[in-house]
């Protein structure tokens, strides 16, 4: 399997490569030059796997310089730091509709399905191509990648990594799970302003060919731990199939009926990779968008305008909290033909008038539909959901909820449903406890142990460990100040 930029199809990767690199040169994002096929007999094979192995034969069908003996040890050295037995069980909430829990990993968030087993994709990369070089991973957070890929490339070899988030754009509990990160390759900074000034100062300097020779002579690559890393995205195709075959076994459908999902997005990384799955031949009816009231995408998918010239809103749900959707990229190659000339375009609208427009008469978009939820919207969905299911929702799977619900009563589509549930209810204790207790507590140790005492869910113990913990990392920048930390954590490091 060959990997191209979107920007320009003549520029060609290899999986080791794609991965190791992050992004193309020329600024775009890395994607298969084609689709592998699940047809009927590979889908009846993975319906007989455990998800180790289902996810370790998604990937052998992407990345053919690794044997799948290979991928199947680093998914289950990965996956063994789950809770359980299931890395994403599937939940039945009523009849047609379930729950895929992604947050039952070592941060308590769906990233972790991915950034578990990246760093065991990205040491082996390097391994491949005789690359001796030191790997500084770059990130930008909303909220929740942040810490998984902190967890995840923690003492990591050869590894460096920083990590920038929007100093008030986040929940106490995603700031307080970066900040007290332990390990000696980690580095953490708040910055002045949201996440699309750290997304796009982090860019900046992927791209920045001074940065770059500087970096090399210090003997460092920089890579991504972000979803414009294709070795983070290629990990989530797996959990889409996976929640499929789980249907299949458990006899709530037939092999080959359709089904949708609700995703929560804002980088729009989580529901390309159910996208991909559909590419691959996983029966999908809808891809259904939930934004929250940043809801972008939800108008580019309704008008085929994309305006990032409009109020930011810092909302229950952070990590949607995005005007700069950077995985849409990747679809508007695909739904558009492959056309890399046209997305340059587009994207040289978008970096210099914060817009562009496409007509929705060229591009194959039919799979999609797309709502948003505001802040009541996304209280009563939790409420509602405790008061009649017992279940107790994240603000970010909230949202889901609320655009899952209207969806189902503007079209009265029975299909069977899959809500993507994307992060522990606990990592927004007070939120998620003044929903559903109809209270007004913004104490986060306080709100845990109420939310504990009334819903009778448990916490995980990582949670609630955090108080105990000393908080490490306490920098605080300004946004156009990113490449300036950037060195000095570098320099910090060498003289450490």
């Amino acid at each position: 399997m060959k990997y191209i930029s979107t920007r320009n199809r003549n520029r060609v990767y290899t999986g080791a490569e794609a991965i190791v690199k992050g992004i193309s040169d020329d600024g775009g994002l890395i994607v298969p030059s084609s689709f592998p096929i699940i047809d009927g007999a590979k889908l009846d094979e993975l319906c007989e796997m455990d998800y180790p192995e289902r996810a370790a034969e998604v990937l052998s069908m992407y990345l053919d310089e690794f044997t799948r003996d290979e991928l199947l040890d680093y998914a289950r050295k990965a996956y063994s730091r789950f809770d359980g037995d299931d890395p994403c069980p599937l939940v039945k909430v009523e009849d047609g509709l379930f729950m895929l829990e992604l947050w039952h990993g070592p941060t308590y968030a769906f990233k972790d399905m991915a950034l578990t087993l990246l760093p065991y994709l990205m040491v082996a990369s390097k391994r491949k191509l005789g690359d001796t070089s030191k790997t500084l991973i770059l990130v930008a957070t909303s909220g929740d990648t942040g810490k998984a890929a902190l967890e995840g490339f923690k003492d990591v070899e050869g590894t460096e990594i920083i990590v920038f988030y929007p100093v008030k754009g986040v929940s106490a509990m995603q700031k307080l799970q970066m900040t007290t990160q332990e390990g000696g390759n980690v580095h953490v900074a708040g910055i002045k302003g949201n996440f699309d000034d750290a997304q796009t100062a982090v860019k900046a300097i992927f791209t920045d060919p001074d940065a770059i020779a500087e970096l090399k002579k210090k003997g460092i690559e920089m890579s991504s731990a972000n979803s414009i890393n294709w070795g983070r995205l290629a990990p989530q195709i797996a959990y889409y199939v996976s929640a499929y075959c789980d249907l299949v076994t458990s006899g709530e459908i037939e092999c080959g009926d359709k089904i949708n999902f609700v995703v929560p997005t804002g980088n729009f990384g989580n529901i390309l990779a159910g996208y991909y799955a559909y590419r691959m031949g996983i029966p999908v009816g809808k891809l259904i968008i939930a934004s929250n009231a940043n809801n972008i995408l939800t108008d580019f998918f309704n008008t085929g305008k994309y305006d990032t010239n409009r109020n930011f809103f810092k909302t229950m749900s952070p990590s949607m909290d995005i005007l700069v959707s950077s995985n849409l990229e990747r679809l508007l190659f695909e739904v558009t033909g492959r056309d890399d000339a046209k997305i340059r375009g587009l994207y040289d609208s978008l970096k210099k008038y914060g817009k562009f427009e496409l007509d929705l008469e060229d591009a194959d978009l039919g799979i999609f539909e797309a709502g948003w939820a505001d802040e009541e919207d996304t209280r009563e969905a939790m409420a509602n959901f405790f008061d009649l299911d017992d279940y107790v929702l994240d603000p970010h799977t909230a949202v889901a909820a609320s655009v899952y619900s209207e969806y189902a009563d503007e079209t009265q589509d029975e299909t069977t449903t899959v809500i993507v549930s994307t992060a522990s209810p606990y990592k927004f204790a007070c939120d998620v406890y003044n929903a559903v207790a109809d209270a007004h507590e913004d104490d986060v140790e306080k709100a845990v142990n109420k939310l504990m005492l009334f819903t009778g869910a448990e916490c995980p113990e990582g949670i609630l460990r955090l108080k105990h913990l000393p908080v490490r990392h306490n920098n605080v920048i300004a946004k156009e100040d990113a490449k300036r930390a950037v060195f000095a954590f570098v320099d910090e490091e060498k003289k450490d």
